[in-house]
């Protein structure tokens, strides 16, 4: 994958550990997310991926289990070269304060099937 930064601030994606699944994504500007409400918090970065492959932005677990902030969506495409932005919702009781270089959510890259769409008359039943 490769990398650039669209702001001097931004934060290079990282692994916590040798083993980790997902890269840290990290927020580029900061905010107030209340509970119960949305918000759209940048990276500054953009990525190039591998054709054949998928990013999937997944919540972080500590943002999840300690605030209950979810990520709402989350799929870059291969041939995407816009920021990485990462949509997040408040679950909590309490509002949940964004700083510039928090870790916000991980990105996982994987393989993907590009399947071709047919339509039929009828599926095969199941077993």
């Amino acid at each position: 994958m490769h990398v650039t930064k669209l702001h001097p601030e931004a934060t290079i994606p990282t692994r916590g550990s040798d083993h980790a699944a997902g890269l840290d994504l990290y927020a580029n500007h900061g905010g107030t997310i209340n509970p119960g409400e949305r918000a759209v918090i940048g990276t500054g970065i953009a990525i190039a991926l591998w054709p054949g492959t998928v990013g999937l932005i997944w919540p972080r677990s500590g943002l999840a289990v300690k605030h209950g902030v979810d990520v709402l969506a989350g799929v870059v495409d291969a041939d995407y070269r816009g920021e990485v932005r990462v949509a997040l919702i408040n679950h909590g009781s309490e509002p949940v304060d964004i700083e510039p270089g928090d870790r916000i959510a991980q990105l996982l890259i994987q393989p993907l099937a590009m399947m071709e769409v047919e339509e039929v008359d009828e599926l095969p039943e199941t077993v």
